[in-house]
């Protein structure tokens, strides 16, 4: 099963899809999120998201500065300051 992944600014819905991994730069260092992980909040310091659309696939980079991550049993939000 795919992981469900948003990434949402103060400005706008930047991403809403379906993924099968995200590594995410939190502020005690970059942790990974596939579907069913468990849930848990994390701050998030400025650098890169990525995100791999298919397993072995190669990973999009998206620029992210400050924030939050959740993952919950619905999937992964990222709710950053910027997003470019």
């Amino acid at each position: 099963m795919p992981l469900h992944f948003e990434l949402v600014t103060p400005d706008r819905l930047v991403r809403n899809e379906a993924v099968y991994m995200v590594t995410v730069p939190g502020t005690e260092g970059d942790f990974g999120v596939l579907e069913g992980h468990a849930p848990f909040m994390s701050t998030i310091r400025d650098g890169d998201l990525l995100v791999q659309k298919i397993a072995g696939g190669a990973a999009e980079t998206i620029r992210i500065e400050g924030g939050l991550a959740e993952v919950t049993t619905r999937g992964l939000t990222i709710l950053a300051e910027k997003a470019a």
